[in-house]
Parts: structure tokens; C-alpha cells; sequence
């Protein structure tokens, strides 16, 4: 027989310090999705890819199940110390990339054109504004 938690319910099994309590993902990756990206960008190879899946996490049609397991890599993503702390230059996103691939892989079929339209577009304006700064 499980045990459940002193409140007498069971536990998320995401339900983990690094991660937090369902309630918190969504706001966790809010806040720092965007400063970790930029600074992670030039190492992830599917930028576009990973861009789309937080359009789909923050999108209310997308199904619950879809926006819990994208938000859950999101936050892993986001939150600085991790199984390999991302301040480790050459190692630190390495374990997040490979928590994200595995979640864009469980839910690609969910990400739509619109989510990739709005990162496409994000991109976009952020390659523009580098070649005004470079010029």
C-alpha cells in the first residue's frame, strides 16, 4: 500500500525541490525562461524547437498532461542548480538538453504551427536586433 503525504494526498511525483510544486512551474518558467535562453541559445541546437515548446507550455488549449511535461523540462531548464549546475561552462546545459529532447520528443505532435509561428517570429526579432548592435 502507498503512502500519501501528511496532508493526506498523494505526492506529484515531479514534486521536487529543483522543480517545485506544479503551482510554481508555470511561474518559474515565466520569469526565467527568457534570461536562461539567451544565455544558453549558442549551445542548444534546437532553439527554434525549444522556443515553440514554451509558446505550447503557456498556451491554455494545449492538454494538461502536454503543458505538466513541458513545464516540468522548462523548469529544469530554468532553475540555475540542477543534477549538473549550468555555471559549469561546457557541462552545465548538457543535462538539460537531454531532459528537454526528451520532452519535445513525449510531446511533439502537440507543439502547432501558431507555437512555431510566435517562436519563429521571436527568433527573428532577436537575430535583428543583433545585427543592428553588430553594426
Amino acid at each position: 500500500m502507498s503512502k500519501k503525504t501528511p496532508q493526506n494526498s498523494p505526492r506529484d511525483p515531479l514534486d521536487i525541490e529543483i522543480i517545485g510544486p506544479q503551482e510554481q512551474r508555470e511561474e518559474k518558467v515565466r520569469e526565467g525562461f527568457w534570461p536562461t535562453f539567451r544565455k544558453a541559445a549558442a549551445r542548444i541546437p534546437f532553439s527554434d524547437d525549444l522556443v515553440a515548446a514554451y509558446y505550447c507550455a503557456m498556451d491554455p488549449k494545449t492538454p494538461s498532461s502536454v503543458r505538466m511535461t513541458l513545464l516540468a523540462a522548462l523548469a529544469y531548464f530554468v532553475v540555475p542548480l540542477d543534477l549538473v549546475p549550468d555555471f559549469i561552462m561546457g557541462f552545465g546545459f548538457g543535462d538539460d538538453i537531454a531532459v528537454l529532447t526528451a520532452a519535445l520528443a513525449a510531446v511533439r505532435g502537440n507543439i502547432t504551427d501558431a507555437h512555431r509561428d510566435a517562436a519563429r517570429r521571436v527568433l527573428d526579432a532577436d537575430d535583428a536586433e543583433d545585427d543592428k548592435t553588430a553594426a
